[in-house]
């Protein structure tokens, strides 16, 4: 994203996003944690508990607090990736579509270059690193297969092949494309009307606008979400049959199971993300201009 008063450098969009995407990744991992037990079945087909607090107290009392955080290495390594890509990606994508004459970016254009950065972090990063923990939130409360995440890729590797990696690429992107159309989107669009009332980007500006862009995209992409979660299972499943298996267990409502959960992480993460990424822009900005 632009910096004040000028574009930030490619090297500096991908490290701030790097650094924002692991902070917040491994800040908000239990929420994520109970919004993906919330989404899978049990082995025997039916729903797990509809209460995420419970699902967390549950998993805190039986199997510990470092349950609470299995699958979160791979999380924060894909957010790193993710993150560090969504950020590249959207700067170059507004640029390369922002009015000829005067740069700037209305508010079609700021969502187009986000749902064009959702798909290219979807490709290149969130859905292998989605699939991995997935798998492995699931298979921990059931066989207890995998040993790490290296194991859960090895394995993974071995049943499905590479294309397993990618089990659930369908929802993964279209949550991405949307998620990141709102989320960059909304955040820009806030940012922009700020800026043109003259109101001073602050630390806690940066956190409100992100929060905000983080309801709205919560809300407008979770079923894309429920569906994700019930492809990448640890024995995943394609995208029309997570999508029947869902309306078959709750009917439409299914579809968005785990809000709650995810709507605190992203409201937390939303103001994380950006916060972090502007403060550590605005240290590495001098250094690479």
């Amino acid at each position: 994203m632009p910096a004040q008063g000028g574009h930030t450098p490619p090297l500096v969009s991908f490290l701030a996003g790097g650094v924002a995407g692991g902070v917040e990744a491994t800040l908000t991992y239990p929420f994520e944690f109970a919004k993906t037990r919330v989404q899978l079945r049990t082995q025997g087909g039916a729903s797990s508990s509809k209460n995420p607090f419970l699902v967390v107290s549950q998993v805190f009392r039986k199997e510990g607090v470092r349950a609470l955080y299995k699958g979160c290495s791979t999380l924060v390594v894909g957010s790193i990736a993710k993150d560090g890509v969504r950020f590249l990606s959207f700067d170059a994508i507004k640029k390369a579509i922002a009015d000829p004459e005067t740069g700037a970016m209305s508010p079609a254009r700021n969502l187009l270059a986000g749902m064009c950065t959702g798909v290219v972090a979807s490709t290149f990063a969130v859905t292998p690193t989605e699939r991995i923990k997935t798998a492995l939130i699931d298979d921990a409360r059931n066989t207890k297969r995998f040993q790490s995440s290296f194991h859960a890729v090895r394995i993974i590797y071995q049943e499905y092949g590479f294309m397993g990696m990618y089990h659930g690429y369908a929802g993964t992107t279209l949550k991405q494309a949307g998620a990141t159309a709102f989320r960059m989107g909304t955040y820009n669009i806030l940012k922009d009307f700020e800026q043109s009332r003259h109101i001073e980007q602050t630390t806690a500006t940066n956190f409100a606008n992100g929060a905000v862009a983080g309801v709205i995209t919560t809300y407008a992409t979770q079923p894309f979400d429920t569906i994700k979660t019930r492809s990448q299972s640890a024995k995943g499943a394609s995208t029309m049959d997570a999508f029947r298996g869902i309306l078959a267990d709750d009917g439409v409502r299914g579809f968005w199971r785990g809000t709650t959960m995810r709507l605190g992480r992203t409201v937390f993460s939303g103001g994380i993300l950006f916060t972090v990424y502007e403060q550590v822009a605005a240290i590495l900005n001098p250094v690479f201009k």
